[in-house]
């Protein structure tokens, strides 16, 4: 099965498309967040690997489910399990606007590809511990799939 990454043009431009399909109505089909709050979510998880949103230390024991996770999801490249928990400073529980909400996460999208053509990502995720580039557009892609899914597109 094939492990879809965000540096390949042919799949960042599937998450592009699938992004644009979303409208304000768009159903979902699990979570809290409506199509609006999930845009900006993703917007946010994407300004981690850009180094503009510091997440908080935790503790070793959600740090080893973490490192597990990420290797469960390259062994079985399966997606993102539901409702998993995050971290507070990306749970967007408040009222967004869904054409801005949309422009930031495409502008962030585009800010994402170039720092994997620049080799310039994090080598290490609060989550996930230490990361290589292909880890940030493996994990980025599963991430944003599982919530393109959570509103069918």
């Amino acid at each position: 099965m094939v492990k879809k990454k965000l540096n390949n043009p042919i799949y960042y431009r599937e998450i592009v498309d699938r992004i644009s399909q979303l409208s304000e109505n768009s159903p979902k089909k699990w979570g809290k967040m409506n199509v609006s709050q999930m845009l900006r979510h993703c917007d946010l998880v994407l300004q981690v690997a850009l180094k503009k949103i510091e997440l908080p230390p935790i503790n070793f024991i959600f740090q080893t489910i973490g490192i597990v996770t990420k290797i469960e999801m390259y062994v079985f490249n399966n997606g993102i399990p539901r409702n998993m928990p995050t971290f507070r400073k990306l749970i967007v529980n408040f009222e967004c606007d869904f054409d801005e909400s949309k422009t930031n996460l495409l502008k962030t999208l585009d800010e994402f590809r170039a720092a994997c053509d620049y080799k310039s990502l994090p080598d290490h995720h609060r989550l996930f511990g230490n990361m290589t580039e292909k880890d940030w557009q493996f994990l980025e892609y599963k991430h944003l799939d599982h919530h393109l899914k959570q509103f069918n597109v």
